[in-house]
């Protein structure tokens, strides 16, 4: 099988697994230039699984984009599918966030999110995964964490933070119903913790959304859920998250929870992928609407991943379970 083939057998393996795609449906494919290749290869799956297929090419020329034009809104309008398999670019994240809710306003569609989506990933990545087996962790672990109201996370790179999550389900990207949106690739499960319930520090010694791997370490103080202090080594890795972490008043405030669970996923500096990966959580800031319970009306969300983490959860009858252990599933 070449190089082709095998990212269209990828493709159809997300459509057929995660979104449960039928050949009655229309579908749409938002690329770009640089990942054509990509969006090429998701067009040709939902053709040969028989559905109405558009493919949508993001304007360079208008990059980086702010919201999405009247013409692409018009051409999801009657498609029951979309796809985003372009490049991402850091200062696009209000845009997508606007994608994504003028997608889901009509809640007869679901989205696959792929933004920053390789080739590589498509051939000896994430997007090649046994589905079943994933499938069957993540609902284990995610049996596991109900009744759940508190996180505490310790990492070898100095992270122990808190989270308080009573009341705030949690969610996969692994099977993608009716109504929602998630990655691709699939391989994770998240909640939206309560805004003002983390306290705590986060050393982030993986990656970072749309900044990639880090050079130096992360430090991230929290307090009340709300980023109070940010140290590094790395000067201008600082002064980029004190930017970024700016942008309105909530894109400091915590926004996630979320665990790697794909075990084809690997820690390449591209979050995209990096997220779903093994032996991994992720905590980011900003925007948690579309998670249960979520308050944050952010117009951005950044990921900070943390490696070989420890993941103790208390629940409401007062027990405690350690289901991560330096980075291992005790499932």
């Amino acid at each position: 099988m070449d190089k082709t083939q095998k990212m269209i057998q990828a493709a159809r393996d997300a459509f057929s697994h995660v979104l449960k795609l039928k050949s009655s449906e229309k579908v749409l494919v938002v690329t770009d230039e640089r990942r054509k290749s990509v969006g090429q290869a998701f067009y040709d799956a939902a053709k040969d699984i028989g559905c109405e297929v558009e493919l949508f090419l993001l304007p360079e020329n208008a990059r980086p984009l702010k919201e999405p034009s009247e013409e692409m809104v018009r051409a999801v309008q009657d498609k029951n599918v979309a796809v985003n398999a372009f490049f991402g670019l850091a200062e696009e994240t209000p845009f997508r966030i606007s994608w994504i809710r003028k997608v889901m306003e009509t809640r007869t569609r679901r989205m696959g999110h792929a933004p920053g989506i390789t080739e590589e990933m498509m051939t000896e990545g994430p997007m090649n995964v046994d589905y079943g087996s994933m499938l069957d962790s993540v609902r284990k672990m995610m049996a596991m964490l109900q009744g759940a109201k508190e996180a505490h996370i310790v990492s070898p790179g100095g992270s122990d933070i808190t989270l308080k999550i009573q009341g705030r389900d949690f969610r996969t990207d692994v099977e993608i119903p009716v109504g929602r949106w998630g990655n691709l690739p699939a391989g994770e499960i998240w909640c939206g913790p309560v805004e003002d319930g983390a306290d705590g520090v986060i050393v982030c010694d993986g990656s970072i959304g749309d900044l990639g791997q880090v050079k130096k370490p992360l430090k991230i103080t929290v307090q009340a859920g709300k980023i109070k202090g940010l140290e590094s080594e790395d000067k201008e890795l600082v002064t980029k998250v004190e930017k970024l972490s700016s942008v309105d008043e909530m894109a400091s405030v915590i926004g996630e929870l979320g665990i790697g669970m794909n075990p084809k996923a690997r820690i390449t500096g591209n979050l995209l992928e990096d997220e779903k990966a093994l032996r991994t959580i992720h905590i980011a800031f900003g925007n948690n609407q579309d998670m249960p319970g979520g308050q944050n009306k952010s117009k951005t969300h950044r990921d900070y991943l943390m490696n070989s983490p420890t993941l103790t959860v208390t629940y409401e009858d007062g027990r405690k379970e350690t289901l991560i252990r330096q980075g291992d599933l005790q499932i």
